[in-house]
């Protein structure tokens, strides 16, 4: 199976991304849940540590307690978005982080369209 490119990228520093993939396919992802994918080694626990997830998707709190005395969260935006070679790309948070690089491939694995959902095995 060929690696999957798009053939478009929309950015928007405060919605997220919409991508157009050459195959036809179109995959929209919102702030909250790529931050929540971001695939880097600490927010995966790939270093042996546990993932340092933390939940910005709407209406999710991954079974944490609410936190009674929060009385503000920033709004999550991106900062910057950068090409890493041809493969990928990097985003900067404006939670501080950067560190993460979303291939392609892992883009598209993620992808959460309804025909994907109903074909990824549960």
């Amino acid at each position: 199976m060929n690696a999957p490119e798009p053939e478009h990228i929309a950015i928007s520093k405060s919605k997220g991304l919409k991508i157009d993939w050459k195959d036809g396919h179109h995959s929209d992802y919102e702030l909250g849940y790529l931050r929540d994918e971001c695939p880097c080694a600490t927010c995966t626990g790939a270093h042996g540590t546990a993932p340092q997830k933390t939940s910005y998707a709407a209406g999710d709190s991954k079974g944490k307690p609410a936190d009674p005395f929060k009385m503000f969260t920033p709004t999550l935006k991106m900062l910057n978005v950068e090409p890493v070679g041809g493969y990928a790309i990097r985003i900067d948070w404006s939670d501080g982080h950067g560190s993460g690089i979303y291939s392609f491939d892992y883009l598209r694995s993620i992808c959460s369209c309804t025909a994907c959902r109903t074909a990824q095995p549960a």
